[in-house]
Order: structure tokens, then sequence, then C-alpha cells
């Protein structure tokens, strides 16, 4: 499938790659992919970003991936459905970091030793490739751009999903960028 993937797709997953490297992460995760659309300066994902207003909120954005990080990953809506359960996720999570230090929920702690070899991709981040092929497809593209990454990335439930959502980037805003004749606000 990689085959299929325009320069600017590539660079997204090479990115990714070097995310979850540098995080100490053990799998390429949705989040990775995101981070490495928001570090980009050319693309029509760049630009959608940018025409979304994202570019300007990409720390915001980066905060929220950390904080769900945190929580296991749990996304803010699965944190809300606990609590509705009578759990508190925040007090967990305090509680953990307090014995085991700031992080330990994420398991990205340092001192674990180093990795080696090749990262795989985690199941999210198949799922995220797979679904910006058949946006693709369904766009009648022969190629997968970043912004079909940008564009399952807004349909698959999930962080990535919902901390864009929650920044006014949702599958509809990025289409209408796309595909719909220019600019678009940011909801």
């Amino acid at each position: 499938m990689f085959e299929r993937f325009t320069k600017d797709a590539r660079a997204v997953v090479v990115g990714a790659v070097d995310h979850a490297e540098r995080t100490g992460a053990g799998s390429v995760d949705a989040e990775h992919l995101l981070l490495a659309l928001l570090d980009r300066e050319s693309g029509r994902a760049s630009f959608v970003l940018a025409a979304l207003g994202l570019t300007e909120r990409s720390d915001a954005v980066r905060e929220a991936l950390g904080e769900a990080r945190r929580r296991a990953g749990l996304s803010q809506a699965d944190a809300e459905a606990l609590a509705g359960l009578g759990i508190d996720v925040s007090g967990i999570v305090a509680r953990v970091e307090e014995v085991h230090g700031v992080g330990a929920m994420s398991g990205g702690r340092k001192g674990k030793g180093s990795w080696s070899g090749r990262r795989p991709f985690g199941r999210d981040a198949k799922q995220i490739l797979e679904k910006a092929l058949r946006v693709a497809v369904a766009r009648r593209g022969r190629h997968i751009g970043d912004e079909h990454i940008l564009l399952a990335l807004t349909v698959r439930p999930g962080v990535p999903g919902e901390v864009l959502a929650d920044h006014g980037v949702t599958h509809e805003s990025v289409v209408r960028v796309l595909y719909g004749g220019g600019e678009a606000k940011a909801g």
C-alpha cells in the first residue's frame, strides 16, 4: 500500500515514526500521525489545517494529546462516561502518578531500556491508514495523500478525532476546505 502514498503522505508516516521514537512509544499510533500532520508546512493537509486555524492552535492540540496520553489513552468522552459511573479518571491518574511518577499510565516512562529495531504500527494507526486508502478510492484517487490521512483521522473514533473536533476540525469542515470551494471557519 505504501507505494500508493504521495510524497507528502509518506512524509507524514515517517514523521509519525519519528514522533514514536522520540517519545519512547512502543508502537506508532494514530496520535503520532496527527502530530506528524501538525509538523508539516506543505501539502494539502497543511493547507486545510491552516485554513481552519489549527496551525495557530497546534500547541493546544499537542497539550490535549498529552493529557489523553496521561489518561492511558482514554478520550475525554471515555473519561466522562466513566465519571457517569462514579469513576474519577483524573483521581486515578493522580494516584498512580503519585506512586509511580508522572506519565506512569502513558506507557512512555523513561528508564525502561532503549528500543531497538523498527516500531510496529499500532492497530489504530493501521486503521487510519486503511481508512485513508478507502477515502482516496472513494474520491476516485489513485494515490493516498496527506489530506486522506487527515480525513481518516476525523472519522475514526478515538483521541485524535476527538481532539481535532474539539478544535473545529471535523470531517465536514475538512471536506468543505478541500472540495467545497475554499475557506471554512472552525466550528
